[in-house]
């Protein structure tokens, strides 16, 4: 029993070294934020409250990451769920202040145009046999911006005191971000063509 118990332990350890690590945690902590942001917004009327969380969210953006590099413990969950929290908490909290009133929607609309191209290009690069292309430093500095802009408007659409002043701050931020997130959807372009040259010379390589 002893020795057939083992490889399953193995194997079981394996999945946990998979799944249940730090970066990981964080990364499903910040996703379960986005239905505590849509009840603070839609249900109790909290722009306050629901901006300062999303600016959390948005704040601890990098340390998923980070952790996962610095004590080696990338996983392909991890490559899987971090974008997917990025993307879910940038998008769905964006389309709930649209419905709220608390954004234009032509800011909405010009934001996730962005996202909707780069997301239908990633999807047919895939299908193509692409390598996985890596965020731009362009792309990050546009995320990063956003995720500051957007909570900073909410904020400055509230009753809070202080509301203008963040108002102001979004703006500031929202512009410039928007900017550098279409010259990094540019910049993906030469980056796709090398990502499915790589493709197809792995497949071709491992046919051999």
């Amino acid at each position: 029993m002893e020795s057939g118990d083992r490889p399953r332990e193995r194997q079981i350890g394996i999945f946990e070294d998979k799944i249940l690590t730090v970066p990981n945690l964080i990364s499903l902590a910040r996703l379960a934020c986005v239905p505590v942001f849509l009840w603070l917004l839609l249900d109790q009327g909290d722009r306050w409250s629901a901006a300062w969380l999303w600016g959390f969210v948005g704040a601890t953006d990098w340390v998923d990451g980070w952790w996962a590099r610095k004590f080696d413990v990338v996983s392909e969950f991890g490559k899987l769920i971090d974008p997917l929290t990025d993307r879910v908490s940038l998008i769905i909290p964006i389309l709930a202040i649209g419905f709220d009133g608390a954004v234009p929607w032509w800011l909405i609309i010009v934001t996730l145009f962005r996202e909707v191209l780069v997301a239908i290009g990633a999807l047919l690069l895939g299908a193509m046999g692409a390598r996985r292309i890596d965020v731009t430093w362009w792309g990050k500095c546009a995320t990063f911006g956003l995720y500051f802009a957007f909570p900073f408007l909410l904020a400055g659409s509230s009753t809070h005191g202080t509301a203008s002043w963040f108002e102001i701050a979004g703006w500031v931020l929202a512009v410039p971000s928007l900017v550098y997130s279409y010259l990094s959807a540019f910049e993906y372009v030469p980056l796709a063509r090398e990502a499915l040259r790589e493709g197809r010379l792995d497949r071709q390589s491992s046919r051999r």
